[in-house]
């Protein structure tokens, strides 16, 4: 049950315009816990919000708002900050965490070094005294700390992929992680809604390009994230690529096995000791791959993988939308832990196809 004296869980979104933002108001429209009081757009302030997305004609009557978090925070219960990288930092305070939840789909709050994201992303974080209580906000690994959090920082979705591609492996020690490579292709809408030269229709079809090669953002990201679970500090090769599609990210790592060795029942006992109970992570059969077709539009995660026996190493793969359980839809379960509901309320959506 909702820990609030209202009926439905009173929504905030800020960023409502962008590809999560809108994807957060689809999710949201078909939960059963949850009603959005306020969609916050500094780019369309006052315009119909089904008029920025017909998608939402008659569904959704609200105009556009501004992004004032004071003011939000005294008619919600909780807020999603789907913005640019430091505005949830620049206006973030004791008096809003005092009054309402916050999960934050930027990179504000995921680096428990300041340095770290002054270095990666290139500006200065203003509100540092956060971070500590801030909690990571991937579900099957910090579901008892989201509980009781505050603040949720909202996971990236090649970091959401790569991390659960590979987690198990890390923490039960059966490979070698100062050897991982992440190798991993995401569809366009990652980069999101605004009007970019190399987003154009013309520059992405028939094409795939590697990109932020050994200097991408969600590079430290992944490294704390399994460094937790390997309890030392890992550094590894994370490339991204940019394909034609409109979403879905695969995340193909690899990695050696460890010296003792490691084969497919080990393995597998150590993905099903993790995830074996895990609504939104499907561990599939062995000999199949995953595919991005088979999660579009869905909060689900397939993940698979091959042992070489040849040269000693393993191909772990990971599938998901980047919008859904890369973004939006693992906001809503950040959500639904907050606030003591099931996990999956509102977030069953079966995958689309074709």
């Amino acid at each position: 049950m909702a820990e609030n004296n209202h009926t439905k869980i009173r929504v905030g979104i800020i960023g409502a315009t962008g590809y999560a933002g809108a994807e957060l108001v689809r999710i949201l429209q078909g939960h059963p816990a949850a009603e959005i009081k306020w969609y916050g757009s500094r780019s369309y302030m006052e315009k119909e919000y089904a008029s920025v997305y017909r998608n939402f004609f008659r569904v959704v009557e609200d105009i556009c708002k501004g992004d004032d978090l004071k003011e939000l925070a005294e008619q919600v219960d909780v807020i999603f900050t789907a913005t640019p990288q430091g505005f949830l930092a620049s206006v973030i305070s004791e008096e809003i965490l005092g009054k309402v939840k916050v999960v934050d789909l930027s990179a504000d709050f995921r680096l428990k070094d300041v340095a770290v994201y002054e270095k990666w992303y290139g500006i200065e974080h203003k509100a540092p005294q956060f971070i500590g209580e801030a909690v990571y906000g991937l579900c099957e690994i910090n579901r008892e700390d989201i509980r009781g959090a505050r603040l949720i920082a909202n996971p990236g979705c090649y970091t959401t992929c790569s991390i659960l591609t590979a987690y198990p492996l890390v923490k039960e020690g059966l490979i070698d992680a100062k050897s991982l490579i992440i190798d991993a292709k995401s569809g366009t809408s990652g980069a999101g809604r605004g009007a970019k030269l190399p987003n154009l229709f013309c520059e992405v079809n028939e094409n795939i390009k590697a990109y932020g090669v050994a200097c991408h953002r969600h590079t430290p990201e992944i490294e704390e994230q399994l460094g937790y679970a390997a309890k030392r500090e890992i550094v590894l090769n994370f490339t991204p690529h940019l394909v034609p599609m409109n979403r879905g990210i695969l995340v193909t790592t690899y990695a050696d096995l460890a010296p003792e060795g490691a084969d497919d029942k080990k393995v597998r006992a150590a993905y099903e000791k993790y995830y074996g109970r895990e609504t939104f992570v499907r561990l599939l059969p062995q000999g199949e791959c995953p595919e991005t077709k088979w999660v579009e539009g869905s909060n689900f995660v397939d993940i698979g993988f091959v042992i070489d026996e040849r040269t000693h190493r393993i191909i772990m793969m990971g599938a998901l939308d980047n919008l859904v359980k890369g973004a939006a839809g693992q906001a809503v379960q950040n959500m639904n832990l907050l606030f003591g509901l099931p996990e999956s309320a509102g977030l069953m959506m079966m995958p689309m196809f074709p």
